[in-house]
């Protein structure tokens, strides 16, 4: 008897359906799968055997040929164990009549006979649905995922035995109830009211988040750029159930969601400076997401930023302009939405005091340049506003009145977004750091005095186009944070003084 079983493949956070065909035929006891698997599909013949045996059912000693098809798509991963046993039950007639059931399953199979949780269940679901199934059999602990796509009926499997009486209709499982989106108030373990002094930065970091753009904040140690950093997320707007979705999508790949359902809060990720180009852009033999798309919709925080490898940095340049990445290796190639703030921080030496009123700084000239020419031209033009954070005097640390709660800025970031949303309403964006060139012309063109100012800041401070670009971009965000309609003179001056280094030329 021939029997096909539906399940679902993972290409990226896409998908493409699989159907698990079994024949079992006279011959010498064997078991072969075909249909371009990888080593972890090709030892689920042993999971099968003993997982079969141990449920309850016979094991057929015949030669059993299970094929996976499409067979030139690439199969990875234990997401075919339980549509594999199903299918040898369903052929060799343990299953009743129907060989055929009309759901789509996917999960891991213990030796035991149960159903562990598995990666990328809700990728696999979506892309499942929107090619006109309904019905998924997935694991019990991915269940609460995928319950969240609207249409759909889960049906959450704890044990194969559980499985095979539904197909046989002796015992129903009930399906999982649809879960509704719900966003929370999220606690934060640093609020902006707590960073003393540095007024400047604050007003610039909530900037950057209010328009999307990258910020770099340069300062002596102990000034509190990590701290800054730290408490950007309790100014980030709460999630959509759009955004939300994405987000899962990508962390569901890595199997960071086993058990949790939707992910609620943006992302902040902070990789270490001795992270290597595939851990932040992605790799490995399954082109797996990095931490720029795991930063989607989020923060990506590279403290010490010249310390990373040039390659590393590089290699941000390509997603920072295009809000995507494209992994390519030679078993798989994916490609990854990363649209993420870059907060980067970094000392203005090696010795981080140069420019301090209170410790003399030790490096040289050549020292200085080399140092802060480790981040290269092109990726500097990159980053929108970069902001100097002076040494935080006593006066300030012991001043007992508290400063702006983020509440409050997160409110005003949350109504800039809002006016962003209606600009770009026909234009396929939401924020301004993804205006294009057509974009820029229509919403940020400068009256005859700010004109001037830029032709000014253009030729003294040697901007790239750019730069300039951006420069119109942070002026257009000013101004959606103060709730003016048209740019001013005042917001093109502001947003000048947020390319720090290029006033000083980069140099000490």
């Amino acid at each position: 008897m021939l029997s096909r079983i539906k399940s679902h493949g993972l290409n990226g956070i896409g998908g493409f359906a699989v159907q698990v065909e079994t024949d079992i035929a006279n011959g010498l006891p064997g078991f072969e799968i075909v249909g371009l698997p990888d080593a972890a599909v090709k030892e689920s013949r042993e999971r099968v055997r003993a997982a079969i045996k141990n449920a309850g059912y016979i094991y057929p000693a015949a030669r059993i040929t299970v094929n996976l098809a499409p067979a030139d798509m690439r199969k990875e991963g234990a997401v075919y164990d339980l549509p594999v046993a199903l299918s040898i039950l369903a052929a060799s007639g343990q299953l009743g009549a129907n060989p055929n059931p009309p759901f789509v399953t996917f999960g891991e199979l213990g030796l035991d006979g149960g159903v562990r949780a598995i990666a990328g269940v809700l990728p696999m679901v979506i892309d499942a649905f929107s090619k006109g199934e309904t019905v998924f059999a997935v694991p019990e602990g991915n269940a609460e995922e995928a319950a969240y796509v609207a249409g759909v009926t889960i049906l959450p499997v704890a044990t194969l035995s559980q499985l095979c009486e539904h197909v046989r209709g002796d015992a129903e499982i009930p399906a999982h109830p649809t879960e509704r989106w719900q966003g929370y108030e999220q606690r934060y373990a640093t609020d902006f009211y707590e960073i003393k002094g540095q007024q400047g930065a604050k007003r610039a970091a909530e900037i950057a988040i209010a328009g999307g753009h990258n910020i770099l904040l340069i300062g002596t140690p102990g000034a509190g750029k990590t701290m800054l950093a730290r408490a950007i997320p309790s100014i980030l707007p709460q999630l959509t159930y759009e955004e939300s979705l994405e987000i899962t999508k990508i962390h569901s790949i890595t199997g960071a969601t086993k058990g949790r359902g939707m992910i609620r809060e943006r992302p902040f990720r902070a990789p270490h400076h001795g992270a290597s180009s595939a851990a932040l852009v992605g790799g490995g033999n399954r082109a797996m997401p990095g931490e720029i798309s795991l930063s989607h919709y989020g923060v990506l925080f590279l403290d010490e930023l010249p310390e990373f490898q040039h390659n590393v940095l590089e290699a941000l340049r390509q997603p920072l302009e295009d809000g995507f990445i494209t992994v390519s290796r030679a078993a798989a190639t994916a490609t990854y939405p990363a649209e993420f703030v870059l907060v980067a921080a970094m000392n203005p030496c090696p010795c981080g005091n140069h420019g301090s009123k209170i410790h003399a700084c030790r490096c040289a000239k050549s020292q200085i340049e080399r140092y802060r020419g480790r981040i290269s031209g092109p990726l500097l033009d990159r980053i929108d506003i970069q902001i100097e954070m002076p040494e935080v005097g006593f006066r300030e640390l012991s001043e007992k009145t508290a400063g702006e709660p983020s509440t409050v800025i997160r409110a005003r970031v949350e109504a800039a977004r809002e006016a962003q949303r209606r600009r770009f309403a026909e234009d396929g964006i939401l924020l301004n750091a993804q205006m294009n060139s057509k974009l820029i012309k229509r919403y940020c063109a400068p009256d005859a005095a700010s004109e001037q100012l830029l032709a000014r800041a253009y030729a003294e401070l040697k901007l790239s186009a750019r730069a300039y670009q951006r420069i119109l971009k942070v002026a257009r965000t000013i101004a959606d944070v103060e709730g003016a309609e048209q740019i001013a003179l005042a917001h093109y001056a502001e947003a000048i003084q947020y390319r720090s280094l290029d006033q000083s030329g980069r140099e000490a």
